[in-house]
C-alpha cells in the first residue's frame, strides 16, 4: 500500500471490539514512535502504555477512550525539548504530535483502528499515573480492533478542503 493510500485509509475509530491488541502489534506501534523524528533529535518524548483494566479505568477519569483495549498517553519532557532561539518556542507539542501521528498510521497499517484524543485533563493523568511535573501529557491515542465498518477512503473527496484552498502559493 502506498503512503497516500495508508493516509486515506486512516480514520478516527470510536468503537472497538472487546479484544486485546497483540503484543506484536503493540511493539510495532511503539517502534514506529521510536523512529519518529524530533527537533534536534532531542527525543524528549515518553509514552505511557495503558492496557490493564485498572490503568484504563484510571485513564477514563481524565478522558473518554471509547472502551479501547489499549491507550498510549504521549508525553513530552519540557526540559529536554528543543527551543527555537529566536522566540523560545518549545517543540514539546510538535515532537509529541509527530510520534502520535507515526503511531496512528502504524496502527492503521496493522488493520487496527485508533483515535487521537486531545480532550482530556492532563492533571488527572499526571496524578493517576504519578508522572513528574516536567513530563507533559500531550496526546492520547486509543487503539483497538474496530467494531463496525470503517469510513471509506473515498470520503476525502467530499470531506476535505481542496488542495488549492489548502495551499497558499507565494
Amino acid at each position: 500500500m502506498s503512503f497516500l493510500d495508508l493516509a486515506k485509509k486512516r480514520c478516527s475509530t470510536r468503537a472497538y471490539q472487546p479484544v486485546p491488541v497483540s503484543q506484536e502489534h503493540i511493539d510495532a506501534i511503539v517502534e514506529a514512535a521510536r523512529v519518529a523524528p524530533t527537533a534536534a533529535n532531542r527525543q524528549p518524548v515518553r509514552i505511557l502504555q495503558v492496557t490493564s483494566e485498572e490503568g484504563l479505568a484510571s485513564l477514563a477519569k481524565a478522558a473518554n477512550v471509547f472502551d479501547a483495549p489499549l491507550a498510549f498517553v504521549v508525553c513530552a519532557d519540557s526540559e529536554k525539548a528543543w527551543k527555537r532561539p529566536l522566540d523560545g518556542m518549545s517543540t514539546v507539542h510538535v515532537d509529541a504530535s509527530i510520534l502520535t501521528d507515526h503511531m496512528m498510521l502504524a496502527a492503521t497499517d496493522l488493520g487496527l483502528g485508533s483515535v487521537w484524543i486531545c480532550r482530556f485533563d492532563p492533571t488527572v493523568v499526571r496524578e493517576e499515573f504519578g508522572l513528574p511535573e516536567t513530563l507533559i501529557p500531550v496526546n492520547i491515542l486509543a487503539v483497538g480492533h474496530p467494531a463496525g465498518e470503517l469510513k471509506s477512503p473515498d470520503r476525502h473527496a467530499t470531506e476535505r478542503i481542496p488542495a488549492g484552498e489548502l495551499v497558499i502559493r507565494a
